[in-house]
């Protein structure tokens, strides 16, 4: 496994050089072995384990902890960082794209303010678990290599058995990253980042000076509308939009609080720390157009002169709104395999909507259900007949090819994580685990075979929390 140096010429803030800790007996837990093949890595346990706990480190890269400011709730925290994470460098996939490669759970850092750096198993299974199953329904995402136990006790309430996981990204680049040196007043290493982040995600831009900043700011904000709409599209809610977990590839990082949705509400919140609902299911659009501001408030100390940033970054950041509401209709457009585009069409899915969130009907199924009915007799919830004699109306030959393309069958249901997570915190390995991937190899497909997946829980997640994986 070849790994490169990564960062450490953007600023000497940025990256800072910082050594895993061992841990007392790695074994591999888990192992991503297609992942593993697109950068040609062989499935060696033993030296694996030793390799991705931080117990044994390539003497020719040093490993870093990556500084970063955020808004965490709305609050900004100046100084916060890996503090439990080691990027070990960066590894080529076979088409030659640098990937980053992290440690999470190796250890304390500079950045710890006073943690451990340790990471529980119950985390570690449930971003391997949720990071493979976004990418099978064609989500952007980090992606994780492996898991490995470290034979230690991380000390929670109550203390669980620790883990290490293994995270690849395209980058580590996010808008804390940004918002970290401006405030530092580090104006060659914000203007060398914002380069690096150009050539690693938007190689496309070409221009130079200002323009060069207002065309990038643009480019992050067109990404994380396509994320976003792909989160609202399946029913995701990520539960910590913080500045310092938006990465500026348009990629899911930190799968801590998220969760799925059941019962269609747009004020669905699970995380047990969100009491203002900020990071609701229907208030993510909100969040992404709020971190685009922080962006561009970070860049302005790139520009001559700053009323004259203010003018030109305004515009982008004011056009979130208009952009990412064409992109919502046209996900509800194709959820419902509408035909053309009608003036009555908004009206239409207002409707559906609202009687969803009055009976409180499951998302994915209610969706699905539409979708099935097209080809075969299929139940339609009683409360839906009446607005189903309206769409079907507005529907074509075409519209199942559509409306199967986007609305899965298959989602990672909470309380079907959780028993997975139970099983690994109990004995070290889950009964669930491989039927329950094998189910996300094709999740746009039906397949009443795959009835324990389909079904929502019985109480809807009624009292169901997420919680940080710190």
């Amino acid at each position: 496994m070849k790994l490169q140096t990564r960062y450490t010429d953007i600023s000497e803030l940025l990256a800072i050089k910082d050594m895993p800790s061992a841990v007392a007996e790695p074994q591999l837990l888990l192992f991503n072995d297609k992942l593993a093949d697109n950068f040609a890595i062989k499935h060696d346990s033993e030296f694996l384990a030793k390799l991705l706990s931080g117990s044994t480190i390539d003497n020719d890269v040093a490993p870093v902890a990556l500084g970063y400011s955020g808004h965490q709730f709305g609050h900004f925290s100046p100084r916060l960082g890996d503090g439990r994470a080691h990027l070990l460098g960066a590894i080529a996939d076979k088409d030659g794209t640098l990937w980053d490669l992290q440690l999470k759970g190796a250890g304390a850092t500079v950045f710890s303010r006073g943690g451990d750096g340790r990471c529980a198993i119950g985390p570690a299974v449930r971003e391997y678990i949720m990071s493979e199953a976004l990418h099978a329904l064609g989500i952007a995402t980090t992606r994780c290599l492996a898991v490995v136990t470290t034979g230690e006790t991380v000390y929670r309430q109550p203390p669980r058995p620790g883990a290490v996981v293994t995270r690849l990204a395209k980058s580590h680049i996010r808008v804390g990253s940004f918002q970290y040196l401006a405030t530092q007043g580090d104006i060659e290493g914000l203007e060398k980042l914002v380069d690096y982040a150009i050539s690693c995600h938007y190689p496309g831009i070409s221009s130079t000076g200002e323009q060069r900043y207002i065309e990038f700011l643009t480019a992050v904000l067109d990404k994380q509308i396509e994320l976003v709409i792909s989160w609202m599209r399946i029913g995701f809610i990520h539960g910590v939009m913080n500045t310092d977990n938006t990465l500026i590839s348009g990629e899911t990082i930190d799968y801590g609080p998220c969760a799925m949705m059941n019962q269609f509400d747009l004020d669905t919140v699970f995380s047990s720390i969100d009491h203002q609902g900020r990071y609701a299911f229907g208030n993510q659009p909100n969040i992404a157009n709020w971190n685009i501001a922080r962006l561009a408030e970070s860049l302005i100390p790139l520009f001559a002169d700053q009323e004259s940033a203010v003018e030109q970054l305004s515009p982008v950041v004011n056009g979130f709104a208009a952009k990412f509401n064409d992109a919502f209709n046209t996900m509800w457009q194709q959820k419902l395999g509408l035909a053309g585009q009608h003036e009555g069409d908004h009206a239409l899915v207002s409707e559906l909507l609202g009687l969803m969130k009055q009976h409180q009907l499951d998302y994915t199924n209610t969706f699905n259900a539409l979708t099935e009915s097209l080809l075969a007799d299929f139940a339609i919830p009683t409360s839906l007949k009446e607005w189903h004699k309206k769409w079907n109306v507005r529907i074509s030959s075409k519209s199942y090819e559509t409306m199967r393309a986007v609305n899965p069958a298959v989602i990672p249901r909470n309380h079907t994580i959780e028993m997975i997570l139970a099983e690994y915190e109990a004995s070290g390995e889950s009964s669930l685990k491989d039927a329950f991937l094998e189910a996300f190899n094709d999740p746009y497909v039906y397949d009443e075979r795959q009835f324990e997946w389909l079904q929502a829980p019985k109480d809807y997640d009624k009292n169901y929390q997420t919680f940080c994986g710190t």
